[in-house]
């Protein structure tokens, strides 16, 4: 089993160094299902254009099924003179039917046959990304509908600026992996291009139907360059770059989770099943889940500019350099849809706390802005309002007391216009449900957009229904 298909043109053999270094089936045999579904349609367009015939094809289809039911299974031994996971098919395959087995290679390259198995893959892995994303959504939407009236600090510059509803708060996160799904639904268009039929990088002169092989697989798209076609790793990068921007809303959401949970902050209770402990400190509950999920981003990053890197100097078409495309894909697949998975595991098991919450909003000046608010209505400018609330927020500090908390009679010191119905239009409540314009925090829209988010999640649409079946 270790004949290579280049042996004709080499008067020596492979050193076992050579064949250590430019090996990949360690990590590239994960595409095997998509190597022989490729196959499979391979032959079945080159019996159906003539070059073989129909029982040579269905002798290779038997085989081919043959071979994926060993690999399912565990029972397909690999050869360590065999870099990759197309030639053990192939040779496996000459194994099983003989001579009839070379025939399938013809007029296509390794360099097609690879892009296609990439595509195939990264096309069945976007879907069930999008699909999970559409999961933590849904969460995120559940989240936000059961506490949408608690009400917290909304921070600038990690300082209390203004009262905000945690349902408002965990919409913003259900924006953002909106966008996310987008993205993804938006790159899989760019993915879902059939490679095969280019060949080495200038097509083959064979009567070959690439329509027939993409009807088969279900491409929409035929490429349209056979050397851009061998060349190209533009898809991969663009899910990488998808998939780093969704990691940088996951690590955001990862810090908060962190902060919110210590004692000093005191938000919010992480389920017991998603933390961990000391080893050493009996008390500790250590909030790992979100941490990991933080660390993790950076190796998604790291994987984005691997490839970037990687392609950035090739000149067309093919190179050897390509094959390290594969090792961060699958990395970077494999660890956003773990930390996608683990938080839809987790986010309806965190506990809230809705008193620390309001305490928090309570202190602070909180009110500040809408002290000023007051005073413009009541028709002093602007900027003259702000330094006057300004002023008494310092004079509330000397006392140490909040703005609400001071006697009407000094607060009236820094303006006349200030009347008794002041306190009333510094309520926690009040405050937040005066924010009505267009995505405020006012409860009312709040709930609309809770209500258009179920909606939408409900109604779907064409890549995530696909990517639910999927998943």
């Amino acid at each position: 089993m270790s004949a290579k298909p280049w042996d004709g043109r080499f008067a020596e053999k492979t050193d076992q160094a050579t064949e250590a270094f430019t090996a990949s089936i360690h990590y590239d045999q994960r595409l095997y299902p998509y190597d022989i579904e490729g196959s499979i349609a391979h032959c079945r367009m080159l019996a159906h254009v003539g070059v073989i015939t129909d029982d040579e094809a269905d002798l290779m289809v038997q085989g081919l099924g043959e071979i994926r039911r060993e690999l399912d299974h565990g029972e397909f031994d690999f050869d360590p003179s065999l870099e990759d996971i197309h030639m053990h098919i192939e040779a496996r395959l000459l194994q099983k039917i003989g001579k009839a087995a070379q025939k399938l290679h013809t007029g296509r390259s390794r360099n097609d046959q690879v892009a296609l198995d990439v595509r195939m893959f990264l096309r069945h892995e976007t879907r069930l990304t999008i699909g999970l994303l559409r999961a933590l959504r849904r969460e995120l939407v559940a989240f936000a509908r059961k506490h949408a009236a608690v009400i917290l600090p909304g921070y600038t510059h990690t300082q209390r600026a203004q009262p905000v509803c945690l349902g408002h708060h965990f919409m913003a996160y259900y924006e953002m992996f909106t966008r996310d799904q987008a993205r993804l639904e938006d790159a899989l268009e760019r993915i879902n291009v059939m490679p095969l039929g280019a060949a080495a990088l200038a097509g083959t002169t064979y009567p070959i139907d690439r329509q027939f092989v993409a009807d088969i697989l279900d491409f929409p798209a035929v490429s349209a360059n056979s050397m851009d076609t061998v060349a190209d790793r533009d898809f991969a990068i663009e899910f990488l770059s998808a998939a780093s921007i969704c990691m940088v809303h996951l690590s955001r959401l990862s810090e908060e989770f962190v902060l919110w949970n210590t004692q000093e902050f005191g938000f919010l209770v992480l389920p017991d099943a998603f933390a961990t402990g000391s080893s050493i400190m009996p008390q500790k509950k250590n909030p790992d889940i979100p941490e990991l999920v933080r660390g993790k981003s950076g190796r998604v990053f790291g994987d984005l500019m691997a490839l970037l890197t990687l392609m950035k100097s090739l000149p067309l078409a093919y190179n050897r350099d390509m094959q390290e495309d594969k090792e961060p894909l699958f990395n970077s697949v494999d660890i956003l849809q773990s930390c996608l998975d683990i938080y839809i595991r987790m986010l309806p098991k965190v506990t809230v706390n809705t008193e620390r919450m309001r305490q928090a909003a309570s202190v602070g000046f909180l009110n500040a802005t809408d002290m000023a608010v007051y005073l413009v209505k009541n028709g002093m400018a602007f900027r003259k309002a702000h330094d006057c609330v300004g002023k008494a927020v310092g004079f509330a500090l000397s006392k140490g007391k909040e703005l609400h908390e001071l006697p009407l009679e000094e607060l009236q010191r820094f303006s006349q216009l200030i009347k008794a119905d002041l306190f009333d239009h510094l309520t926690l409540a009040a405050m937040v449900d005066r924010r009505t314009s267009a995505g405020g925090t006012a409860s009312e829209n709040v709930m609309a957009a809770i209500e258009k988010a179920e909606a939408d999640l409900e109604g779907g649409g064409r890549d995530g229904e696909e990517a639910d079946a999927d998943a």
